[in-house]
């Protein structure tokens, strides 16, 4: 089948847009350069995205929901909260750093797309809280963590590791010490939030 003759679709189009963003930049995140990769009009594209920035929003959408599959499931795992919690967190920098190293030019330039698309990151962000909520709201009820409000040290736990994943700190990863330091910021978060093991 001739590309003329495959349905012209949103999902099409995102693909489209992630091999422009690829080959040419995220300044080519455009409706019109997204349609002259596709062979169709600006016009054919804008009858399924509405404008330049719902495209990059849903560009950069799409690429943040990739990695949330494999988190949501570590929260159902059958473990202690405080092995999930670092289950977590280990597995989400896992995935940023697979991204940066095997893509760094699509990561650079998703980097620079998300700076702009402010309000799906910042779902993204409360998605991440959330899930980190869901596991350290078992650890109080558990008895591993101690009586805290799980929103709020969800958060203090993912702003407290910003270097280790957000991108504008990925230069640092290759950095053979990052992994030490994650370690100690990890140990001084669990030191506050679990319950101290009584000596027998």
């Amino acid at each position: 089948m001739s590309s003329e003759n495959i349905p012209l679709t949103r999902e099409r189009i995102l693909a489209t847009a992630e091999d422009v963003i690829r080959r040419f930049g995220p300044a080519k995140a455009t409706v019109v350069d997204v349609a002259r990769a596709l062979g169709v009009s600006h016009a054919a594209v804008y009858r399924h995205v509405a404008t330049k920035a719902e495209l990059r929003d849903l560009v950069v959408g799409q690429w943040l929901a990739a990695m949330m599959p494999p988190l949501r499931a570590i929260v159902t795992l059958a473990e202690p909260a405080p092995q999930r919690l670092r289950r977590l967190f280990d597995t989400m920098i896992a995935i940023k750093r697979r991204r940066a190293a095997d893509d760094p030019e699509l990561f650079a330039a998703y980097r620079t797309l998300a700076a702009d698309a402010e309000s799906v990151v910042a779902a993204h962000v409360e998605e991440l809280i959330s899930l980190a909520a869901r596991v350290i709201r078992a650890g109080v009820e558990e008895g591993t963590f101690r009586a805290v409000d799980p929103m709020t040290v969800g958060c203090a736990v993912l702003y407290a590791t910003f270097r280790f994943h957000h991108p504008a700190h990925a230069a640092e990863w290759l950095n053979p010490a990052i992994d030490v330091a994650y370690d100690n910021v990890w140990q001084v978060l669990m030191d506050g939030l679990c319950v101290a093991k009584r000596q027998e």
